[in-house]
């Protein structure tokens, strides 16, 4: 993933590929020529004074202004909730990790290698899963099919929820260290309260992926930008000239690219520059539970 210095001005002053300005291009040279068009056709064709009642526009523009404005902040602000609080639910699924990996390591006996490798290997896999199905994608899991049969994707329904197979598989593991006497009842009672934060956190995660916001408020805020930035040039041109094509158009480039920004941060979990770096996060896991529950040898007793 790449990433930018926001500290260094000279590099947010070059273009990149999640840079508004690339996506607006086209509609800036429309807005642009429609601006010199108006102009043209005021000053030149029609010979319109700035005595005419076109040229109060700018009133009009200015009450407008204020109700735009807030319209964006809300709707910048709700969408940067919604990546906040994604952000913190992976937040919460990194420390979730840990905790259940470091209990795991202090209850499980030293020498007991295989269920140690099976929780790091299942811990790491939730996180994977769960990256996959909020971006819809096929689930593609580093596990050892040969030691692990359930966990071969080829023989599972496509339509099955894969972070909650990992989960039910992890429930299971416990279960089994606790038929076999590895764990103790209050032991299964402090993990399973653990074990369970990780469905919680699918959870959280699946109502931001699924409750987008509604279409018809974007659709609305879409049009008032469209409609203030076309009707700037009729009294913009009787003050400034030619001077308000840039003007115009640079406006309109503050206004839509807002709405632009708002839209990619409310999917907080796409392949976008500006979306969450849920690869490096699965990444963080699966080195955190490898450390934390790496086979060791048990501590020679002394005499």
């Amino acid at each position: 993933m790449i990433t930018y210095d926001s500290r260094n001005w000279l590099a947010a002053l070059a273009l990149h590929r999640a840079d508004t300005f690339r996506a607006l291009l086209p509609v800036l040279i429309l807005v642009g020529l429609f601006t010199w068009v108006v102009g043209y056709v005021e000053t030149e064709y029609l010979r319109l004074s700035r005595q005419d009642f076109v040229s109060n526009l700018p009133t009009m523009h200015g009450l407008m202004g204020f109700a735009i404005s807030m319209l964006l902040v809300f709707r910048t602000n709700t969408a940067y909730d919604r990546w906040w609080e994604a952000r913190k639910q992976w937040g919460q699924l990194v420390n979730v990790s840990r905790n259940v990996a470091i209990k795991v390591a202090a209850i499980l006996p030293a020498d007991d290698q295989q269920i140690r490798v099976d929780f790091a290997r299942l811990i790491a896999a939730f996180a994977q899963a769960l990256a996959a199905h909020l971006r819809s994608e096929k689930t593609r899991l580093a596990l050892d099919a040969t030691q692990h049969p359930e966990l071969e994707l080829d023989s599972w329904d496509p339509a099955m929820h894969v972070p909650a197979r990992i989960a039910s598989l992890l429930h299971d593991r416990v279960h089994r260290a606790y038929r076999a006497g590895a764990i103790t009842g209050d032991q299964l009672i402090g993990l399973a309260s653990d074990l369970a934060a990780f469905m919680d956190i699918c959870g959280a995660c699946e109502r931001i992926k699924n409750t987008p916001i509604p279409y018809s408020y974007s659709s609305f805020l879409k049009k008032f930008i469209v409609i203030y930035s076309l009707t700037l040039p009729f009294g913009f041109v009787f003050t400034l000239g030619y001077i308000a094509v840039p003007v115009v158009v640079f406006i309109f480039y503050v206004l839509a690219s807002l709405e632009i920004i708002a839209e990619e941060i409310e999917e907080p979990f796409g392949l976008d520059i500006n979306d969450l770096p849920l690869d490096r996060l699965c990444e963080v896991i699966d080195a955190n539970a490898r450390e934390l529950l790496a086979p060791r040898r048990s501590a020679p007793t002394r005499p």
